[in-house]
């Protein structure tokens, strides 16, 4: 019968039932080849339908039954974790040679390929993500739908070594993802993350950037700035108490009356910053650790630092002036060029700290001779 070829492959199987009086499920092209879906149909195509049974070549009586089956064909319908698919042998072989789809179906049952019961390939991956790889080998284009999770499909391409749409994937991806955002942090944002933070609850800024901020009189206790930007912050009479500063940028910051109770500094970056008048003295015997610290002409005149740690410590040119430092630790301490007057340094370990050029008129309590400084 000669039919008019529209719509979809069920108004196809639909016409094709009505003029041959059957109940045709099942369409061939003319080497046996399973059409799956209209598109595939060229124009003067010979087709045979079925009620399911596998295809017979009316013009082939007394081949073997490999033949019959279309299996030496260049047509070949793939089972895909369920869905069929139909392609030529060429298309899955030609544009990646070196891929494990061509070395599949180069030569026949060169892998041991299993079929189904209707003579389809069965391939145990996601068709979802294996139809924009067939579409490629087809025409070489990506072209995925929307809804289709593009790391999906790299997945596959780079299971099935398909070498040069797995570059085309990790371009599309990258492309697809939204531009960072490096930009600070203002007090507003940061306001309302706070209010929305449960008390009891650890707030995690590690490594944010709050650069230029004003987070001045915030309750801030116990937050983790591990490694965040607060350069140029405006801090002062923020409650840093048990806050985790370490290794935190907080270079040209302003934490004038800050409480900085049993704060911890290692090896964070205060160059420049000004904290005039902090309380670095814990009650409780906590004491604040600025270890490492590079606190290089920072101005502390009048912080309370009781038994702090600044043990190698970096404090050149810094102003001191009338600090408690009663039982610090400054051994290691570069304090060159300080301005140490009036500062109370009883029972303070300085030992092997450089004093070179420090001012220690008018201290409280007289340095000992016992301890070693250079």
């Amino acid at each position: 019968q000669v039919v008019a070829v529209y719509g979809t492959l069920s108004d196809l199987l639909s016409v094709a039932s009505n003029k041959l009086g059957i109940k045709a499920t099942s369409v061939y092209n003319g080497k046996g080849g399973l059409i799956d879906d209209i598109a595939l149909i060229r124009d003067d195509d010979v087709l045979f339908v079925c009620e399911g049974e596998p295809f017979i070549d009316p013009q082939a009586d007394g081949r073997p039954h490999e033949e019959l089956t279309g299996s030496h064909t260049d047509w070949l319908t793939l089972n895909v974790g369920g869905r069929y698919f139909t392609t030529t042998r060429s298309t899955l072989v030609n544009k990646e040679p070196d891929s494990m789809l061509a070395h599949m179906f180069k030569d026949k049952d060169a892998w041991g390929n299993k079929q189904d019961h209707r003579g389809a390939f069965l391939i145990d991956r996601s068709p979802e993500y294996f139809e924009p790889i067939l579409n490629y080998l087809r025409h070489g284009q990506l072209i995925v739908n929307d809804g289709i999770n593009l790391l999906g499909v790299l997945e596959e391409a780079r299971f099935f070594g398909i070498d040069s749409l797995i570059e085309h994937l990790e371009i599309a991806i990258k492309n697809s993802q939204p531009a960072e955002d490096h930009s600070p942090i203002s007090r507003k944002e940061f306001v309302r993350f706070l209010l929305a933070t449960p008390t009891k609850s650890e707030l995690r800024c590690q490594g944010l950037n709050f650069s230029g901020a004003d987070l001045s009189r915030l309750d801030l206790r116990y937050i983790n700035f591990k490694m965040a930007n607060l350069s140029r912050c405006n801090l002062a009479h923020a409650n840093l108490c048990c806050a985790n500063l370490e290794r935190a940028d907080l270079s040209g910051s302003v934490l004038d009356c800050a409480n900085l109770q049993g704060v911890k500094m290692l090896c964070s970056n205060a160059e420049g910053a000004s904290l005039k008048g902090c309380n670095f003295e814990d009650p409780s015997g906590l004491k604040a650790n600025l270890e490492g610290a590079n606190l290089k002409g920072v101005d502390m005149e009048g912080s309370q630092m009781t038994g702090i740690n600044l043990r190698v410590a970096t404090l050149k040119n810094a102003k001191l002036k009338n600090c408690n430092l009663r039982g610090a630790t400054l051994a290691g301490t570069d304090l060159e060029n300080c301005d140490l007057s009036g500062c109370d340094l009883q029972e303070a370990n300085l030992r092997g700290s450089n004093v070179k050029g420090a001012i220690f008129e008018e201290m409280l309590t007289p340095l000992h001779m016992s301890q070693s400084v250079r």
